[in-house]
């Protein structure tokens, strides 16, 4: 009996000797993880600097942020100024956000506050399909089906032009504003709404006057990032919204954002090396620092307005 109880005694201080190694073990595995996903981070950042600093070698940087004119292409006379992709890029986001925002926030509120568990478990669901469909069919879906149903109202709409792709990207980030922002509204204590209906209120004035201001930060938060994936869009554009780098925010005519630049060049258009390749670096830059504004203001929105319940 003595010796089985000192073998147990071995076996539990073996068992407790393996679970502290695990212990000290496992937070060095989370941390290299962590530091995996920085070094990458940092990786992209470093590449996207070193070839950015080789393009302004050859270019002036006041021109390419002041230049009204984007023709890199233009053999003893290029021209490198950065805004027509930046109206390209704004008016496609500027339309897929009149899109998604209405029809994002609507399905958000009826998700949140009208459908009952059964449709919901059905709904949310079916919606989010949505994001899990690939950019490239989005992109021949505007081509082939959107843009020919715009020309039966708009007979001058050219087959290549800002107005399809910015409904499709629209479509595209519906299911992203939505369910942000319906998760945003059932952080709303439910005590909030049966106050206000116990005072006479309707279930649309609850929506309109309780949970919204309530969950204000977090679906402005979704409104953000929401933009700035439709700003990061990039076969949809390249696919549907053509090659001519416009500068000006008509949607009927063909347009290029960065994103689509970055997709032309990098097809072969230009040799390694030259002006031209450099470019798209950036380009890649001036994109990746609009993005990071975007997830930062999203972030400083989310902690300034956050309403702690």
């Amino acid at each position: 009996m003595k010796a089985t109880i000192r073998e147990r005694i071995k076996q539990n201080k073996s068992k407790r000797s393996s679970q502290n190694k695990i212990e000290k073990i496992m937070p060095m595995v989370f941390l290299l993880m962590a530091s995996i996903s920085i070094l990458v981070t940092a990786g992209i950042v470093f590449t996207l600097f070193r070839e950015t600093v080789l393009f302004f070698s050859h270019v002036s940087f006041i021109n390419f942020i002041t230049g009204t004119e984007w023709y890199p292409f233009f053999g003893n006379d290029p021209s490198y100024g950065i805004w027509p992709l930046l109206s390209g890029t704004f008016t496609i986001a500027a339309i897929a956000m009149m899109v998604a925002i209405p029809i994002g926030l609507a399905a958000a509120i009826y998700l949140s506050e009208y459908a009952s568990d059964r449709n919901r478990k059905v709904l949310k669901p079916v919606l989010e399909v949505l994001a899990g469909v690939p950019t490239v069919v989005y992109g021949l879906f505007a081509l082939t089906f959107v843009t020919p149903l715009l020309q039966t109202f708009i007979p001058d709409l050219p087959i290549f032009n800002a107005l399809s792709p910015g409904i499709v990207v629209g479509i595209m980030i519906i299911p992203q504003i939505a369910s942000l922002s319906q998760e945003a509204m059932n952080a709303v204590p439910q005590s909030m709404r049966d106050g206000a209906l116990a005072l006479g209120a309707t279930r649309l004035e609850v929506a309109l006057k309780i949970v919204i201001p309530g969950s204000f930060s977090g679906i402005v938060s979704s409104l953000v990032l929401g933009l700035s994936r439709a700003i990061g869009e990039t076969m949809i554009v390249s696919t549907a919204a053509g090659s001519t780098p416009n500068l000006g925010f008509t949607p009927t005519e063909s347009i290029q954002t960065m994103t689509s630049y970055i997709v032309q060049v990098s097809m072969g258009d230009a040799t390694f090396g030259s002006t031209i390749y450099y470019s798209i670096y950036a380009v890649g830059m001036t994109l990746f620092l609009f993005t990071l504004t975007m997830n930062i203001l999203a972030n400083h929105i989310s902690r300034r307005y956050r309403e702690v319940y």
